[in-house]
């Protein structure tokens, strides 16, 4: 029922560009490049490297850096050596293999590069990775499981996960992260040819926990992948994703969902580079925040390249401000180089509870609090219910109910 009536009272003017129209900044598919630009407005390329000394010393004023609490995470950015492990437990359908790799594997060398001088950190630091092996044309009635769980250890765990998607294979993944540590990893997605993946990555961790992750997605031709985030734990949690197109036709959506307390910081930060022709890529992520000092951020970036002709591209990102104290961030970025696309756009939007959703539930003998509870759980029931796993769906939406019972007795 709560669907259904987000659904009927959305504001979200998604269908007007589907048919043709142009809304929350959304950019018309015959627009034309401007004139050239001069050197100086020209974007500067991205630093990626797997040394960390490549990138600056990060100090909290760099763009990248700005909206994240430095402080908080420096106990990972002085990157110290560390032996540390998380618990792992895993469930792994008839094919799917699991390897040590060491750091000279062959592998390691073909996998998406680190963005930032954390992630440089980990791959570095967790010297090899634990690869998944789905083998090509498998298809996987059940999802793989992957539990990791920190024990309180006050060292930093270093870790680095490559999933390896054969051609044409069709698959689940699920990631689940619970109690406490101090983590910083890699997680690498390389997507075969004519495959078909989603990803899932549940943060649940413990209020004292810490987690920076980069996961790069690399898609290949005419293949699909899905990458969800679900952040609900944590002290301060910042994951940053990137998707580059090993050739045309891939498809990438990319879903989230966070709900972030008092003094929580949830963060997220995306980048899609669109250098492949005829390729598609769709942003959704929804937040809500409660509570004195929950802070928020959302970034996300998109590229689209001159080779990248016949692209299709969109982005949105919506945040519920539950209390006044919150703070949301949301950033949207959209970088065209060629004018022969699809589409192009975005949508960014923050606030409190729309008045008149409350009214048209009230008006029917819903009592306000209630009438809120639901508005709250239509809101999310959108991501939630395109998981794919029952029974974690069913465990999601169990604890937003538990976080807006926090909300009620606040």
């Amino acid at each position: 029922m709560a669907s259904s009536i987000a659904d009927a009272l959305s504001t979200e003017r998604t269908a007007l560009r589907e048919q043709g129209g142009v809304t929350d900044g959304s950019i018309a598919a015959n627009v034309k490049p401007s004139t050239p630009r001069s050197p100086a407005d020209v974007r500067p390329e991205r630093i990626v490297s797997r040394d960390p000394e490549a990138f600056p010393a990060v100090t909290g004023r760099e763009e990248e850096w700005r909206f994240t609490p430095v402080d908080r995470i420096r106990v990972l950015l002085e990157g110290a050596p560390s032996q540390a492990h998380l618990q792992w437990k895993t469930e792994l359908p008839d094919g799917v293999t699991l390897r040590e790799a060491a750091a000279d594997d062959p592998l390691l060398a073909t996998v998406p590069v680190p963005v930032d001088r954390l992630s440089a950190l980990a791959m570095t630091r967790a010297d090899g990775a634990v690869v998944i092996t789905i083998p090509a044309a498998a298809e996987l009635a059940e999802p793989v499981l992957v539990d990791l769980r920190g024990s309180g250890d006050e060292e930093v765990v270093w870790g680095h996960v490559v999933l390896d998607i054969g051609a044409h294979a069709k698959a689940t993944v699920v990631f689940e992260h619970a109690g406490d540590a101090r983590y910083a990893a890699c997680v690498s997605v390389l997507v075969g040819d004519g495959a078909n993946v989603d990803v899932v990555s549940v943060q649940e961790w413990d209020r004292t926990a810490v987690h920076a992750q980069h996961t790069g997605i690399r898609v290949g031709r005419d293949a699909k992948v899905r990458g969800i985030d679900v952040t609900l734990g944590g002290d301060v949690v910042r994951l940053v994703k990137t998707v580059e197109y090993a050739g045309p036709g891939g498809d990438a959506e990319l879903l989230g969902l966070y709900f972030a307390d008092a003094a929580q910081h949830l963060e997220h930060r995306l980048f899609i580079d669109h250098a492949a022709p005829n390729c598609r890529s769709r942003v959704t992520y929804k937040g809500a925040l409660q509570g004195d000092s929950a802070r928020t951020v959302w970034v996300g970036d998109v590229l689209i390249r001159a080779e990248a002709t016949g692209t299709d591209t969109y982005e949105l990102n919506r945040n519920l401000l539950l209390t006044p104290e919150a703070r949301a961030d949301s950033v949207p970025n959209l970088e065209i180089e060629t004018g022969e696309i699809l589409g192009a756009g975005h949508a960014s939007a923050t606030g409190r509870f729309d008045d008149e959703q409350l009214f048209y539930l009230q008006a029917r003998g819903i009592a306000a609090d209630e009438a809120r509870r639901m508005v709250v759980r239509g809101f999310f029931a959108d991501v939630i219910n395109r998981i794919g796993v029952d029974a974690l769906e069913e465990r999601l939406l169990a604890a937003v109910e538990a976080e807006l019972e926090r909300t009620a007795n606040t």
